[in-house]
């Protein structure tokens, strides 16, 4: 069995969500204002997943000192979880943080 691969790209988007313009970094997998996503990936940074829906943040928790960011595709339902990066917007993680996860 081959494990996960993380594969940078660095790629510039205009989020579905809320259209804020993202300047990406080879680590940029989500909007740093809304949070949302989309549902692109297999492995970080592959783009093999089909699927293409948007990720809607679901929660989020404290671990290991940071922050931590819980997904489900609103169109197949898969859920993911990801690290908070320094540039995204607090108040919206602290909201997450506040509702039960599901």
């Amino acid at each position: 069995m081959q494990g996960k691969k993380f594969q940078k790209r660095i790629e510039n988007f205009v989020c579905e969500k809320c259209q804020t313009f993202v300047k990406g970094t080879g680590y940029t997998d989500h909007c740093p204002n809304c949070l949302w996503s989309r549902h692109v990936d297999i492995n970080p940074g592959d783009r093999k997943a089909k699927c293409d829906g948007l990720m809607e943040p679901i929660g989020a928790e404290i671990k290991g000192g940071g922050y931590v960011i819980h997904y489900r595709c609103q169109k197949c339902g898969h859920k993911f979880k990801v690290k908070a990066a320094p540039n995204d917007n607090f108040e919206e993680i602290l909201r997450l943080a506040s509702q039960p996860l599901n």
